[in-house]
């Protein structure tokens, strides 16, 4: 089977691995689509992110959907044939995070795609994945592009339940690429009043405004953007702040009404957080990680037309095409979310 393959920042390839067999509980997919995420295009552009690095190559992806092909022993529920979504979060159910309901954080996390732990966790871009029946969610009436963005949708459900209660409140959300726009979808989705969004990309911005912004700011173009809302200490309740970059922070908590929230979802290495503003103004700062049980709850979203992620998958590549694929999803004048087809 052919599997794409990071050795190195910009060294990327497309090889042949033997497949495995499905064991007990566990089913064998034909993989159909796999979006890139962030994380794969550090790993891409600079060879990881923050203290993590790569250490020996690794098959990328985590955002996938595919065909089940064959059940293993003692797999039941699930049929041959069904279009599902696969949930790249393992947690080992033993752990005291796990025993907590804190899977998210669970202590023998076997995440796809990941260098953290060494051996790195390998990656579900491949065109047989053997998964465990447990992170399979049945997307039947999804397209195949859609149950791959179950994943990124759960990142984003994972937040807004950090968030807390949206309805009726004033949303910042910077940063507008798929993690943003899906925010956005979601916030607006919640009942959130008035959304405004920042980018320095006006292609991703004209996407932020089609699945839910009211008002768009290209801080590139305009600067001092936000700076009507910086006064009398503040205009909104809630940021999301989707970009992991210092300055988009330090905008948004200028922007923040005192005893509001912060979701930092934006993951690019430590940063200089404006503590003195934070403390000042009695903001409520909550990390977002990842997700578990929220997975399952987005695709049934999805299914039930509550959501709508179409508007936000820009382009579908072939399988032999995977470094044209990752060279695009970089440039974020023309791409939102790029997806491989393996099929």
């Amino acid at each position: 089977m052919k599997t794409i393959v990071i050795h190195a920042a910009k060294d990327l390839r497309v090889e042949e691995r033997d497949p495995a067999r499905p064991g007990d509980g566990e089913v064998e997919i034909e993989l159909a689509a796999g979006g890139i995420c962030g994380s794969d295009l550090h790993y891409y552009n600079h060879g990881g992110f923050g203290a993590i690095r790569l250490r020996e190559p690794m098959i990328l992806g985590h955002e996938v959907s595919g065909y089940i092909r064959r059940l293993g022993p003692s797999t039941s529920g699930l049929e041959v044939g069904q279009l599902v979504a696969v949930s790249p979060s393992r947690p080992c159910g033993t752990c005291s995070y796990c025993q907590k309901g804190q899977h998210n954080h669970c202590l023998n996390m076997r995440f796809y795609g990941s260098a953290m732990p060494f051996p790195h966790i390998q990656g579900a871009f491949r065109q047989t994945l053997i998964a465990d029946a447990a992170q399979i969610a049945v997307a039947d009436g999804l397209t195949e592009g859609e149950a791959a963005m179950a994943e990124p949708l759960a990142v984003c459900l994972h937040a807004a339940r950090q968030a807390g209660d949206l309805l009726g409140k004033r949303v910042l959300v910077t940063g507008c690429g798929p993690i943003g726009a899906l925010c956005i979808l979601l916030a607006r989705r919640a009942g959130a009043a008035e959304i405004v969004a920042t980018d320095l990309s006006d292609f991703t911005l004209s996407l932020a405004r089609k699945v839910g912004a009211d008002r768009v700011i290209n801080m590139t173009s305009t600067p001092d953007g936000l700076a009507g809302y910086e006064r009398d200490k503040g205009s909104f309740d809630v940021l999301f702040e989707c970009t992991g970059a210092a300055p988009a922070l330090a905008a948004g908590v200028n922007c923040l009404k005192p005893r509001s929230t912060l979701v930092q979802l934006g993951l690019g290495g430590d940063m200089t957080v404006p503590l003195q503003a934070i403390t000042a103004k009695e903001i409520t700062l909550r990390g977002s990680f990842r997700f578990h049980e929220e997975f399952f709850t987005g695709v049934d979203l999805m299914k039930k037309g509550l959501v709508d992620v179409k508007p936000l998958i820009s382009h579908s590549l072939p399988l032999d095409d995977s470094i044209a694929a990752f060279e695009l999803a970089s440039d974020r004048r023309q791409a939102m979310k790029v997806q491989i087809n393996f099929r």
